[in-house]
């Protein structure tokens, strides 16, 4: 008989709860936790007939391969608070998210530690051998295994590497402050979310700002970036729209019902509708289908120097900066510049003695394999679209040229 140290959920489940004179007080049913620490500490034991110990006056011990729990003093707590989580009811067999795998898996099992703060839950099991051991099948299946040289597959993840978990009841949700989905790039995010089930997508990506929120939009797959959309109401899926790239926005609306396109249209800033409803106009498989118009294009008697404080002003995206257009007065296209042109001439140079007059375009009737092929051909980070009177009307960055190949080879 000694006192462990560490133990699994499963096997305490159902096990008594004895007084110091040998009396059962009852059998566990749950766990219950306070999350606001780093690592959720157990304030209670939730017995069979509703009432919860304090877990402070509780012991376990371990003898000839059982838990045995001893209640030095019998006090009853009330569980209140969001913070706080039933094991059995809220964690277990719920989604996580393993923030270090960038997946979603689902917990059978939960480990936990006995330290001097109290007991706490340490880590999660995901793997084979959490769900037979709950099965109680566990350790004969090892036994077995081992006589031929086998093993279960173990797949614990630390509680550090948990974000959110999809809990089913109000109360549990995405922190913005504490949520370690927040230092993960928005690529790994938008496939997590689109590992989880409808409401729990909603959920989790109701919990980022909008420039985050916008962020992981764009990478998520249409299907998955129609789901959330139409989950919204109208004036905050305009406002969320408005601060991605024209062209990701119009690909969206694209795949919504066209009521709900049109509400969240009219719901949008009139100059950025009006950009989206052209670039929807656009037939699939040209190249006006897939330019953005977030572009910069200047006049020809711009100086290096002014060029570079409006960037600064406006704090352009990266992919929009990799040249920079020269117009006349009526935006046609007259030239390009590159940035590393801008970078390397003196502030007072105007852009007329470094642009390029031997570029080139496309236009934005175009069918979409001209347009791969040119990309491929000249090695170009980003091209300019025309319409037949040589007018600018927008631009595109070789990542969207990449992704409508992936979207037709995977069709």
């Amino acid at each position: 008989m000694y006192l462990v140290s560490t133990f699994y959920f499963s096997r305490i489940i159902g096990s008594r709860v004895y007084s110091d004179s040998g009396t059962a007080i009852g059998k566990i049913d749950d766990l219950a936790v306070d999350c606001t620490s780093q690592h959720p500490r157990v304030v209670g034991f939730a017995l069979r007939d509703g009432r919860v110990l304090d877990s402070t006056s509780v012991d376990v011990i371990k003898d000839n391969g059982q838990y045995v729990f001893f209640c030095k003093d019998v006090r009853l707590i009330e569980l209140s608070g969001d913070n706080i989580l039933l094991l059995a009811r809220d964690v277990q067999d719920r989604q996580i998210v393993d923030t270090d795998g960038h997946k979603v898996v689902r917990v059978n099992d939960l480990r936990l530690a006995i330290t001097s703060s109290g007991t706490c839950l340490v880590a999660v099991d995901v793997g084979l051998e959490g769900l037979l051991r709950r099965l109680g099948m566990a350790k004969p299946i090892k036994r077995f295994l081992r006589t031929f040289g086998g093993s279960i597959p173990s797949k614990l993840i630390l509680w550090d590497d948990v974000a959110t978990i999809d809990s089913g009841r109000p109360g549990i949700k995405l922190s913005k402050e504490s949520s370690k989905l927040l230092t993960l790039h928005p690529s790994d995010v938008a496939d997590i979310i689109e590992e989880l089930d409808r409401t729990s997508q909603n959920s989790v990506f109701a919990s980022f700002d909008e420039e985050r929120a916008a962020d992981i939009l764009e990478e998520m797959e249409p299907e998955a970036r129609a789901n959330i959309i139409e989950s919204m109401p109208e004036s905050k899926a305009a406002d969320l729209l408005e601060k991605m790239p024209s062209d990701e926005a119009a690909d969206i609306l694209d795949v919504l019902h066209p009521d709900k396109a049109e509400k969240i249209l009219r719901e949008m800033n009139r100059e950025t509708s009006e950009e989206v409803r052209e670039l929807m106009e656009y037939p699939e498989d040209t190249v006006g289908s897939v330019m953005s118009t977030d572009f910069l294009s200047f006049s020809v008697d711009y100086a290096v120097g002014d060029v570079f404080s409006q960037l600064r002003r406006l704090k352009p995206e990266s992919d929009t900066i990799n040249y920079l257009y020269v117009v006349d007065r009526s935006e046609r296209l007259l030239a390009t510049v590159s940035l590393r042109d801008l970078v390397i001439s003196d502030p007072a140079v105007r852009l007329s003695e470094i642009m390029n007059k031997d570029f080139i375009s496309v236009y934005d009737d175009d069918d979409i394999e001209t347009l791969n092929e040119i990309v491929y051909k000249y090695n170009l980070l980003a091209v300019p679209v025309i319409n037949k009177d040589d007018f600018l009307l927008g631009i595109v960055v070789v990542g969207d040229v990449v992704d409508n190949l992936l979207r037709s080879k995977y069709k």
